[in-house]
């Protein structure tokens, strides 16, 4: 038994994760907070954070590394937790460095870097588009020879679909290679695949799946990056077919990635061609884009929340148990907005359970136990939408500084 608290070191290059801080508080533990200088002044549950410290970055480097040992010269760090797609690297960076438990940096590999997680795939049988890593000019070549274009470039340890490209044609795929110079062995190549997506967030607890959910996108991520417009995500029902093909799937995954305890956010794409589920990504965090609040609406757990007690638990060396589920449905829309706080006021209809208050952005989340009224419910809103917010931007090519 421990005679300090459990100390959680909670790393965030983003402002995200609040309700995993309080989570940790309640339960007991001391919470400190390392995050940029720049987010100093974003709403932090301070009530439940017992130090904050900021840096100008949370690069992997000696600067952080003599930062955090510092820090563990006078406190015992049971748990390094990144909060944030930007700082599951970092995290294993350090707890390697000071061997603290969790992911280390081969494992993270497979849920960061597009190249490993497909390979890693590969390997296990499970499908995934034909991809070639955008390094080696024969095998680029003898790649487009046989796979037929479009095909999509991707930068190996970006988030979600930032810095995507689809290419049409071989000269035009050398053009965009020959641009990134040195930056060519950080990308992969891969098969255009049309179809719908999907995602399926899990809790995982000592290499088991405890919890699972499979949802489908209204737009592919990377069309609504790119072309703008609605993003709609909606929760499949359980007894599905599609349900119980992803989240089969899902589990084949986690295990051929080697995720021992936390949460995972993988995507999957059904070809519009063949009719099968081909793996296209796995990340180590809760699903952004409000994604944890559409699981909530559904089933009444919050992935933030037990990700917390997952980690806190096995620091303590308790089990860690599922709590109760419900089986409900939930339909979550948002999208850029023309009006700097967008008038949501008309949207009256009793299933709705939250609405997003963020300049220039209009989102509502709907939750029903029928899912066909779900459905309805994000159809009508989609049009609406379209009407009395939408605006679109152009594509970000990096999401952040």
């Amino acid at each position: 038994m421990n005679d300090h608290p459990t100390t959680i070191l909670c790393l965030a290059s983003y402002f995200k994760g609040e309700r995993f801080i309080r989570t940790c508080k309640e339960l007991g533990c001391h919470v400190i907070l390392l995050t940029r200088e720049k987010l100093a002044d974003e709403p932090w549950p301070m009530e439940a954070i017992d130090e904050r410290f900021l840096m100008p970055r949370l690069d992997p480097g000696p600067d952080l590394i003599h930062g955090v040992s510092y820090l563990a010269r006078t406190r015992v760090i049971d748990r390094i937790v990144p909060l944030d797609d930007f700082d599951v690297e970092t995290a294993a960076h350090l707890r390697e460095h000071l061997r603290i438990p969790g992911m280390g940096e081969t494992t993270v590999r497979y849920f960061r870097d597009k190249l490993a997680m497909r390979m890693q795939a590969h390997e296990r049988g499970i499908p995934v588009p034909e991809f070639v890593h955008a390094l080696n000019d024969d095998r680029l070549r003898a790649y487009m020879e046989r796979v037929p274009p479009p095909w999509v470039l991707k930068p190996r340890s970006e988030a979600g679909s930032v810095g995507i490209k689809k290419l049409a044609t071989a000269e035009e795929c050398w053009r965009v290679l020959e641009s990134l110079g040195d930056r060519r062995s950080y990308y992969v190549l891969e098969q255009f695949v049309p179809g719908d997506v999907y995602h399926v967030d899990s809790i995982v607890s000592e290499r088991e799946v405890a919890f699972a959910i499979a949802s489908r996108y209204g737009r592919p991520p990377l069309r609504v990056m790119h072309e703008g417009g609605i993003f709609i995500t909606s929760t499949l029902p359980r007894e599905s077919t599609e349900a119980q093909l992803l989240e089969a799937l899902n589990r084949e995954v986690i295990a051929a990635m080697g995720m021992v305890r936390g949460v995972t956010h993988a995507e999957f794409i059904r070809s519009a061609t063949d009719g099968r589920f081909y793996f296209l990504e796995m990340a180590a965090r809760v699903g952004g884009a409000n994604i944890d609040r559409l699981i909530e609406a559904a089933t009444g757990l919050n992935p933030w929340a037990e990700w917390a007690r997952i980690e806190v638990l096995h620091a303590r060396r308790e089990p860690y148990t599922l709590p109760p589920v419900r089986h409900d449905h939930a339909g979550l829309i948002t999208c850029l907005a023309r009006q700097e706080w967008p008038d949501l006021s008309a949207y009256q209809d009793p299933e709705i359970v939250w609405r997003l208050e963020k300049r220039h952005h209009a989102g509502l989340l709907v939750a029903s136990s029928d899912p066909d009224r779900v459905q309805a419910l994000l159809e009508a809103y989609s049009r609406r939408f379209e009407d009395d917010f939408l605006a679109v931007l152009p594509p970000q090519e990096t999401l952040r500084e």
